[in-house]
């Protein structure tokens, strides 16, 4: 088998694919991209047996065949090159060789028939979106996703489609972020836990893009088709928590402050708290926010008052100020609003502008004790 392809359309579109194999992959095979040749198209795919990523590229050539190149390797090579015309022809001697302008090199290839196959879905319930919407989705939430082999069901971002909205949820214990979007609807209920290595995937790929995703989904896939590329990968199996369960519904206390004066001041505040609990005060009283934090070890402290428009009644509470500043930084108003009720009872931090028609986000951030 033979084909032309142009260099960087080719690096390009296995920069994409290289993101989903493993640096340890149990079975060898595993480190190779399969290449898929069917005339004038090419069919490139990578696989981590959880995940498996295929894309279509346009080349020369009237052969057919497949053959599965070391993906590391052809990377490598590729990206040394500039932009121009490499003629791949497999011959006898087991090797791919590449012709460039200037040389030839030649890799050891494995027969195509020894990668996996993609799952298929069998049928699947499915739903479109736009991708940039998709890609927002999870910008928002994926930070909030746990890392605790325990609890796998939070390590990943559990999507709830239904005939009202769409909603992403992600939580790990500490913090929660749901995001949802009710100008979208799906035709049927749904709900599954994504994991995170794809989604990183999606999020790379799908950014700004105003092509339309097909999701496809059962028990235990989901697929991903747009443009010219498909991703199959496995769900978490498990049931989410009942997220909705630990949002208080009844918060008094309303404070509404300008984001980036609040996140500069956590965070320049925060730098004196303690090494291992994080630990910031916010004191509120009338129209005056009181941000402190103090390393009783190391005899460090620091204090700022910031003026913020606040209804309730004075309190004190403290927050993780890694968790909070997360928050503040995934947020692009300009003004946010924090809900709280009682010290112990979790804040609810939410954008005040700068949204979509339809979108809303609501985070919640779990209180530390405050030692007195």
């Amino acid at each position: 088998m033979k084909f032309i392809v142009s260099s960087s359309y080719l690096l390009k579109q296995l920069q994409v694919l290289g993101g989903i194999i493993n640096n340890n992959n149990t079975l060898p095979i595993l480190d190779n991209f399969l290449f898929n040749l069917d005339g004038s198209s090419l069919t490139v795919s990578a696989s981590d047996l959880e995940t498996t990523v295929s894309s279509k590229l346009e080349v020369e050539s009237s052969e057919q065949g497949s053959v599965c190149i070391p993906a590391r390797l052809l990377l490598d090579t590729l990206k040394t090159f500039p932009e121009q015309p490499l003629t791949f022809t497999v011959e006898e001697n087991n090797t791919v060789e590449i012709s460039s302008n200037h040389g030839k090199y030649a890799l050891a290839y494995a027969d195509g028939e020894e990668f996996p196959n993609a799952v298929e879905l069998s049928d699947p319930s499915s739903t479109i979106l736009q991708g940039d919407v998709l890609a927002t989705a999870i910008n928002k939430t994926f930070f909030a996703t746990g890392n605790d082999d325990l609890r796998p069901v939070m390590s990943g971002v559990f999507f709830q489609f239904s005939s009202e909205g769409l909603t992403f949820v992600a939580t790990d214990a500490h913090k929660l972020v749901k995001y949802t979007r009710e100008d979208l609807k799906a035709t049927e209920n749904a709900e599954f836990i994504m994991p995170k290595k794809p989604l990183n995937l999606l999020k790379s790929i799908l950014a700004g893009s105003e092509e339309e995703v097909t999701i496809e989904y059962n028990e235990s896939n989901a697929k991903f088709t747009f443009e010219n590329t498909e991703m199959v990968c496995r769900l978490i199996d498990g049931k989410y928590p009942n997220y909705e369960a630990v949002i208080p519904k009844e918060n008094p206390n309303k404070l509404s402050i300008d984001r980036n004066q609040f996140l500069n001041s956590v965070r320049r505040v925060s730098i004196f708290s303690n090494k291992t609990t994080h630990q910031i005060r916010l004191k509120i009283a009338g129209s005056e926010l009181n941000i402190s934090a103090e390393d009783v070890d190391y005899s460090n402290k620091a204090e700022e008052r910031l003026t913020c428009d606040y209804q309730g009644d004075d309190m004190q509470i403290g927050f993780n100020s890694r968790f909070l500043t997360e928050m503040l930084n995934n947020l692009t108003s300009d003004d946010v609003s924090l809900e709280m009720s009682l010290p112990n009872r979790a804040g609810i931090l939410t954008p005040v502008d700068g949204l979509d028609e339809g979108e809303q986000v609501t985070m919640l951030v779990m209180p530390v004790m405050l030692n007195n």
